[in-house]
């Protein structure tokens, strides 16, 4: 479960979030369900996302039971001037996300999107020694190219650091730019893929001409998927058919898909009808002529979001999770 849509809609970059008591609700149906991998960070809501699950988790299962993945941000301006070393910085903001979530350590500690502005040793130095000190078990990349996780890790084996074991990006079926060259070294070195955006914002869940809260308010969804819309609505159109020919939802058709290519999809849900379809998409066995049929009209996509951003000449501007951003 994806808990970007939990936290108080005054706090942070989206105003179609859930309040507490929704997101509480929304969480139970997903423990009640079986979902047992949460996926939040401290850059959701100011921080509130984290606060509202831990209080979730402590109110309806027990710690040990699930798995609490959350990330952290790139070095702010501040740090960089007074110069916070990228060691000091992560463990500074994991203290704060284990202060939100009530816990004394996260199952997976995510690194939110590459920092030009800090080195990788200190990057992988940092992570690897809140490993040690037992706040976080595993750690994982978000929003990284092929070569950048490579990197990371041969660094990582060099200095006998943690390796990054997961990677959190942007796959779905009408955005799958990662088969290019990232899921194929995955693959390889046995690193898990729990892809964001399984559901493209929503719209590989509804009809083409449904329009939601989020996708009228999201400005960030739009920016993704909005310039694309004529050569997805293919793909749209026949997860529909598909949906209907099985008497499922589209969520299910999408999500089954998704589940033949990765380990974990993190999926986001602000109603109750929509865990229940992402849990019931794990029952769903598609064929390979179904497979087919959806992946045949794909074509290629420019990076969007977070990704288009990750280039050193771009390392100094603003990125969509600098507004609202928690301070440490």
């Amino acid at each position: 479960m994806g808990c970007m849509g939990f936290g108080n809609p005054l706090s942070g970059q989206h105003t179609w979030t859930l309040d507490e008591n929704h997101s509480g609700e929304i969480i139970k149906k997903g423990l009640d369900l079986g979902v047992n991998f949460f996926d939040t960070a401290i850059a959701y809501q100011g921080g509130t996302s984290e606060e509202y699950l831990g209080r979730a988790i402590k109110d309806y299962t027990n710690r040990e039971n699930i798995v609490i993945a959350t990330k952290f941000l790139p070095r702010s301006d501040d740090e960089i001037k007074n110069g916070i070393s990228g060691q000091i910085h992560i463990e500074k903001m994991l203290n704060q996300s284990l202060k939100n979530l009530g816990t004394d350590y996260v199952d997976l500690y995510i690194y939110h999107m590459w920092d030009y502005n800090t080195p990788i040793h200190d990057i992988m130095e940092g992570l690897n020694n809140v490993v040690k000190e037992g706040k976080a078990r595993y750690i994982g990349v978000s929003n990284c190219f092929a070569w950048q996780l490579a990197k990371a890790n041969s660094l990582a084996e060099k200095e006998n650091f943690e390796k990054f074991i997961s990677v959190q990006g942007h796959y779905n079926l009408i955005f799958r730019e990662e088969e290019r060259e990232m899921i194929p070294y995955c693959k390889e070195e046995n690193i898990a893929l729990t892809p964001y955006s399984s559901l493209a914002g929503g719209r590989l869940s509804r009809n083409l001409n449904e329009r939601t809260k989020r996708q009228r308010e999201d400005s960030y969804a739009e920016l993704k998927y909005g310039a694309t819309k004529m050569q997805d609505n293919v793909i749209i159109e026949r997860v529909a058919e598909i949906a209907k020919e099985r008497e499922i939802s589209m969520t299910e058709v999408s999500l089954a898909w998704l589940l033949t290519k990765v380990a974990s999809p993190v999926v986001g849900a602000t109603k109750l009808k929509h865990i229940e379809d992402a849990a019931s998409a794990v029952d769903v066995v598609l064929t390979t002529e179904e497979i087919d049929y959806l992946e045949e009209k794909y074509s290629s996509h420019d990076l969007v979001g977070v990704m288009a951003q990750n280039r050193p000449e771009l390392s100094n501007s603003k990125h969509v999770w600098s507004v609202g951003k928690q301070e440490i």
